[in-house]
């Protein structure tokens, strides 16, 4: 798999932006991709260290639209921790 298709897209949220004080990061990446994989795309994309991967599978939510009911896609999300001094300045004043 390749690199760029670990990785989908950086959350930037508010419980995302508290993490980021003790040196993590969360991204949603691809359902099959594994710890190590996450490990190595964050460390190759972003030339930082990597201590920790944790890995949180996120459940469709169902919504109702009418009388229909309909469930959104799951997903995985990524939490990275970095080692000390290493920053990534994608998420940098968001």
């Amino acid at each position: 798999m390749n690199v760029y298709e670990i990785l989908r897209r950086p959350l930037v949220t508010e419980k995302v932006s508290r993490l980021g004080e003790q040196n993590k990061y969360a991204f949603e990446v691809n359902k099959k991709a594994s710890k190590e994989q996450i490990k190595q795309a964050v460390e190759k994309s972003f030339k930082v260290g990597v201590i920790r991967v944790n890995i949180i599978n996120v459940p469709g939510e169902t919504r109702r639209l009418g009388r229909r009911a309909v469930t959104r896609a799951s997903w995985k999300k990524a939490v990275v921790t970095l080692k000390e001094g290493d920053k990534i300045q994608y998420f940098e004043g968001v």
